[in-house]
């Protein structure tokens, strides 16, 4: 879905060292001067307190936009960005300049001036950072370059938005929260599903005590990329290498951001410990060998990843996630999103309810029988009108984020969920590697999740 550089397929992201060498982080040092970015332990570094209330920022009559990153799915937020009321993107950046053209003509196709274009290279984005006057950086890049240019947005005084995951190591997840703390910016995760209708109803059912005290939930990412991670163009430049390198929950996001809302996760409780185990690797290697010419090098190739990956999460306050990665074997796409309360249930595919003493005893009920906990944002005109999308969800997460910039409040999603939510990309392989021991989740917030208030039902 992000098209730009090409990662080193060795990169072992978890080693501070070897994440130095690609150089994502170089030239920070003296901006970010006296953070402790050396400390890497898993527990916390030794910060300041976190701020006890959530952050927001003066609003902003319009919010000007520099793109970083404009292949699949970096096009389709520009598409929906330009259609939103004081929405301005003043600048592109690929290394594709044919991807930046088609950027900047959507732009200018929309009635607005057109974009200056950044075209020099993978580092192209700080130039754009430094010199641009912009509210806003929204990268959709290569997962690896997420955090450089989150962090070069913010230490050059813009808010930083960013597709999934925000980052794929600890010390990743640690550099966003310690700059935007530092410098007052936004770091956003645009986690789309948790804009999706059946998510934001099940949480409007929380909220309202419908499925009484959540105490477990499950989610997770089951599609089919084969074909994806073995393409010549977009995410087959550089997803692939990801399975090369890692044995771990490589995309945790999507199944694990709507149950980490629903658990008030960073907001009364957070994330404790995981452990984590994955299966053998075969799918990728047999599609080598099903798939590509003889003479293809990439069938050379060695994967790590396991076809399966699993992970159990304990909160703090003692709830249960079980989170599950499955993209490399034959399957129709499904996410999984279930919410087990001690009144009810609600699932994800199939979309089903079920709830003690309204229900037909042991009887599954479709979502339409609950149509009065729709969620508001699903009823309200701006989202009639979407279109395309994932059915409306990306429309919602790129509306969500300019309505609270111009009015200056808390986003829907903050750095610490970035943080707390990447996070298993990094703990799940450490927990594979030492066959399935538990590792601790960093508290990214210091505390701050024991007073921090619920995500509320926000509105249009």
């Amino acid at each position: 879905m992000h098209e730009a550089g090409q990662p080193d397929a060795t990169e072992r992201t978890h080693d501070r060292r070897e994440f130095l060498k690609t150089g994502a982080v170089a030239g920070l040092g003296a901006a970010l001067g006296g953070l402790g970015l050396a400390g890497c332990a898993t527990t916390g570094r030794q910060l300041g307190p976190a701020p006890a209330q959530p952050f927001f920022a003066a609003p902003l009559d319009r919010v000007r936009i520099g793109f970083v990153g404009v292949g699949g799915m970096g096009t389709h937020h520009v598409n929906t960005l330009v259609k939103l009321d004081g929405v301005e993107i003043r600048a592109i950046c690929d290394i594709n300049e044919a991807h930046a053209k088609r950027a900047q003509d959507i732009v200018q196709k929309a009635g607005q001036a057109r974009p200056t274009a950044y075209t020099r290279g993978e580092r192209d984005f700080e130039r754009l950072c430094a010199e641009e006057d912009l509210d806003l950086v929204f990268t959709a890049t290569p997962w690896r370059w997420h955090v450089p240019v989150c962090v070069a947005a913010m230490t050059n005084g813009k808010h930083a938005a960013t597709e999934v995951p925000a980052a794929t190591t600890l010390d990743g997840c640690w550099q966003l929260v310690e700059t935007a703390e530092k410098m007052g910016k936004h770091c956003v995760m645009m986690e789309n599903c948790c804009y999706d209708r059946a998510e934001m109803m099940c949480l409007n059912m929380v909220r309202k005590g419908l499925l009484g005290d959540v105490m477990h939930g499950e989610g997770g990412y089951l599609h089919d990329l084969r074909g994806i991670k073995f393409g010549t163009g977009g995410e087959g430049l550089w997803r692939r290498d990801h399975s090369i390198a890692h044995n771990a929950n490589l995309y945790p996001t999507h199944g694990l951001g709507p149950v980490a809302q629903c658990m008030n996760v960073n907001r009364g409780d957070r994330f404790d410990y995981l452990v984590s185990v994955s299966g053998p690797s075969r799918g990728l290697q047999l599609w080598q060998s099903e798939h590509l010419d003889p003479n293809d090098p990439r069938r050379n190739e060695k994967y790590a990843l396991g076809d399966v990956n699993l992970a159990i999460i304990r909160t703090v306050g003692g709830k249960t996630i079980y989170l599950v990665h499955d993209t490399n074997l034959p399957r129709p796409y499904s996410r999984l999103h279930i919410v087990q309360g001690t009144k009810g249930i609600f699932e994800k595919w199939p979309e089903r309810v079920y709830i003690e003493g309204r229900s037909k005893a042991h009887t599954w009920e479709t979502l339409d029988k609950y149509a009065e906990y729709e969620h508001p944002l699903w009823k309200s005109e701006a989202v009639k009108k979407a279109s395309g999308g994932h059915g409306g969800m990306d429309f919602l997460e790129d509306y969500r984020l300019i309505h609270c910039l111009r009015t200056g409040e808390p986003l829907d999603m903050d750095v610490y969920d970035a943080a707390a939510w990447s996070a298993p990309f990094d703990l799940t392989e450490r927990s594979v590697e030492r066959r399935g021991r538990s590792v601790d989740f960093p508290d990214f917030t210091r505390g701050r999740w024991k007073t921090m208030p619920p995500l509320g039902i926000v509105t249009a």
